[in-house]
């Protein structure tokens, strides 16, 4: 099976899904750094990474559900779409997360615990996504679809075929 979104053969789904997941966890962390420290510093990153977080997921959203489109095995449609529907309900945990955190004399400890609901919900749905690439085979290319030959083994450096 192969992805249907790709730059010179790479697909770009996975590129785009390293940004909101960076932001997030780092957005967890600098909530802890908060709650230990108490400087406020703390939480306006905690804030803005949160909210770059939500762009990252939906840039990368466009491109996934492309690929999901264009898959045809009932074993990784099935998988992709739970992919896709965790991913879809992180989006908006952390959306009312970065919400909540905008309204003045709401509890700060509901923000944060949803994004600690959130985070470990993409590290199910990166569980998932990893299943589709490595085990179900979703963006890998198509054999012989422009594809060069496999790089040598030490096998063939070996015993070179003539």
């Amino acid at each position: 099976m192969s992805t249907r979104v790709t730059v010179a053969g790479h697909p770009i789904h996975p590129m785009l899904v390293t940004l909101p997941i960076g932001l997030w966890v780092f957005s967890l962390i600098c909530d802890f750094g908060y709650v230990f420290t108490g400087d406020e510093r703390w939480a306006t990153t905690a804030y803005f990474t949160l909210g770059g977080g939500i762009v990252g997921a939906l840039l990368a959203a466009l491109p996934g559900l492309m690929d999901l489109l264009g898959i045809h095995e009932a074993r990784a449609q099935r998988v992709a779409k739970y992919h896709m529907v965790l991913n879809l309900a992180i989006v908006v945990v952390q959306a009312a997360s970065f919400w909540i955190r905008t309204e003045e004399g709401l509890a700060e400890v509901l923000p944060r615990g949803l994004s600690i609901v959130a985070v470990a919900a993409l590290i199910v749905s990166g569980w998932l996504g990893g299943h589709l690439v490595h085990v179900l085979g979703v963006t890998q290319p198509e054999h012989g679809a422009g594809v060069s030959a496999p790089p040598p083994t030490s096998e063939d450096r070996l015993h070179p075929r003539t």
